[in-house]
């Protein structure tokens, strides 16, 4: 695959880094006196010396014949250093930033490329708004390598999304110098089924000579399996359990082992490494999400490292599933993922092997972090202002919007539904039944069930339209939250205990733009406005980090207790999941992919 990424393509350069390495001509930088962490060997060389010249390694060893008078000299001091670090399968909108912002909170965390698969602005503005996140990249050194959103919408036929992106899309996009593949194709029952939307999507990305990344969310290891990677795709994080990671790697499937701040699939995933003796070379470590306040708090792929080797996985193991494992997924080893001769010089130090702590980032040759503060500056940036107004509900939300009818075959006295009850820290929802009463022949939360209304209303073309059922597991006493932040339709989304809050909550959403907020007893507790097609704002890290915390503490003072529950509650309309879900056209069951009733059979 062609690099378009680096700051020099090798045949411009390749001429000068043979002069280098011969000692013929000066090094632009040479780093004396490290560790190399030789993640092509998975073995650590002391007193190692690096020459490079534009931008690229020329020389490893001991480089004295690459030093002249203009030469950057970096002293190591014995301190490790590792290929610069690449997530493999990333959403910058999760972390409610645009890719500037984003690339000063993770650049100082070791982290020098990112897979992004912006499928969540595409999902709301369409393509137009991909383009407008690439030219926000551009004024970064974090290289931003793009994959086409693929399920726009995510299951075609369940839910309105801003914008739809099909065959000819894609193969328009592969000739994009920043696109290397395509988006997460979560629409795995189109590749099974054999439709021509999902097969075209991914055969006009094979014919380009580039990536398939998947999402395969199945607990199924057998037929289904077989045929998805069959059909193309590379790679794959959506494994929950350790035996599907395991499949996955045995099929030649990259399995990515997710870590992000709600998803921590990680410590079930390490088994399928720390308890067979395996080759690891299909093992790669992503995020996923991340929100503000765990890049602030704790880190991006440094804390997923440190975090597989608390999970008893090898350190150099774990940095080689963060550089060359996610360079040879994506067929970009040639260029990227490994500290040898000719290859991108982008590079990390770190202070030792146990609390792999980064001192010290170079991307392209350059130092661009120095002790965990970035040393760029950005270009300024402005977004569009069509990007900013995406709230086009089209419709008056009131409390008496919220009334849910007892639905009909159920008594005058109780009615046994369907609800999507969410697991902490997971993606996946069960199916369970409850019994609510019927009252004034209305159905209502109830808290002592811990069963909450939940609305999805449709935000983008102002059709009115609106889907509407029930959620548990949230632990909710009071309140309400609302969300435009709502996987992938990034529909508005309301979950609470009664209509008035819930109509407060919806309405103040649609006064700022989206975002996040909780209501309780006709009053905002906590409010995240993210103006940026709904998903996003223009504030450093961590001024977001403190906003979102604040939210948390609101979510905490209405009764909710898990970790980032607004991630959890942002997956009630992702219609590619199991078990049910909720999206604006209705409650959806994703294990057979039609639409479900309310009442529940007894």
């Amino acid at each position: 695959m062609i690099n378009n990424f680096c700051k020099k393509p090798l045949w411009e350069c390749s001429k000068m880094l043979a002069a280098v390495a011969q000692g013929q001509k000066p090094a632009d930088v040479v780093i004396r006196n490290a560790k190399l962490v030789n993640v092509c060997t998975a073995e650590i060389q002391e007193g190692i010396d690096v020459a490079i010249a534009q931008g690229r390694i020329a020389y490893l060893g001991r480089a004295e014949h690459c030093i002249g008078e203009s030469t950057q000299v970096i002293d190591a001091q014995g301190q490790y250093i590792a290929p610069g670090f690449l997530d493999g399968h990333i959403h910058v909108e999760s972390s409610m930033m645009g890719v500037g912002e984003y690339a000063r909170a993770v650049v100082p965390h070791g982290t020098t490329g990112i897979y992004m698969d912006p499928h969540e602005i595409c999902n709301v503005l369409g393509l137009d708004g991909v383009k407008v996140m690439d030219e926000d990249a551009h004024r970064t050194p974090l290289k931003t390598m793009i994959t086409t959103p693929s399920c726009v919408p995510a299951v075609p036929g369940f839910e309105d999304t801003g914008s739809f992106v099909g065959p000819e899309d894609v193969a328009e996009t592969m000739s994009w110098p920043s696109v290397v593949g395509l988006g997460e194709m979560m629409n795995f029952p189109g590749i099974l089924g054999g439709t021509d939307h999902a097969h075209g999507e991914v055969g006009a990305t094979l014919e380009a000579g580039k990536i398939v990344t998947g999402h395969y969310s199945m607990p199924e290891t057998d037929r289904g399996l077989n045929a998805y990677i069959a059909s193309g795709v590379r790679c794959c994080h959506e494994s929950t359990r350790a035996e599907d990671a395991l499949a996955k790697m045995r099929f030649g499937m990259y399995a990515m082992m997710r870590y992000g701040s709600a998803w921590k699939d990680l410590p079930v995933l390490a088994e399928a490494v720390t308890a067979h003796d395996i080759d690891t070379r299909y093992a790669v470590l992503v995020s996923d999400d991340t929100h503000p306040h765990t890049l602030v708090a704790d880190g991006h792929l440094d804390h997923i490292v440190r975090t597989a080797v608390e999970l008893g996985i090898d350190p150099v193991t774990a940095i080689q599933m963060v550089t060359i494992n996610c360079a040879q997924c994506f067929q970009m080893d040639h260029d990227l993922g490994s500290i040898a001769p000719g290859k991108c010089a982008d590079i990390v130090f770190l202070n030792n092997l146990e609390e792999l702590r980064v001192t010290r980032v170079l991307i392209d040759g350059d130092v661009v972090a120095e002790n965990g503060e970035p040393t760029f500056d950005l270009e300024p940036f402005t977004f569009p202002e069509w990007v900013t107004h995406s709230m086009r509900l089209g419709m008056d939300i009131t409390p008496e919007t919220f009334a849910v009818p007892v639905p009909e075959g159920a008594s005058n006295t109780a009615a046994h539904i369907r609800t999507i009850e969410v697991i902490p820290g997971k993606v996946g929802t069960f199916e369970t039944h409850v019994d609510l009463p019927v009252i004034e022949g209305l159905l209502e939360s109830d808290t002592g069930l811990d069963v909450l209304k939940t609305f999805v209303f449709e935000r983008h073309h102002e059709t009115g339209t609106f889907g509407y059922g029930f959620v548990k597991g949230f632990g909710i006493k009071r309140g309400a939250m609302a969300s435009t932040v709502a996987h992938d339709a990034h529909n508005l989304l309301v979950v609470g205990t009664n209509d008035e809050d819930m109509a407060l909550a919806a309405n103040t959403l649609a006064a700022c733009g989206g975002g996040m907020v909780v209501v309780a007893d006709g009053q905002i507790l906590g409010l995240v406005e993210l103006p940026i097609a709904g998903l996003m704002d223009a504030l450093p890290a961590e001024e977001l980090s403190a906003k979102v915390h604040g939210l948390e503490g609101a979510w905490a003072e209405i009764g909710c207790t898990m970790p980032s529950p607004f991630m959890t509650m942002a997956l009630i309309p992702l219609a590619c999941l199991p078990e049910l879900r909720l999206t604006n056209r209705g409650l959806v069951d994703c294990t057979t992919f039609q639409f479900a009733s309310l009442l529940a059979a007894q």
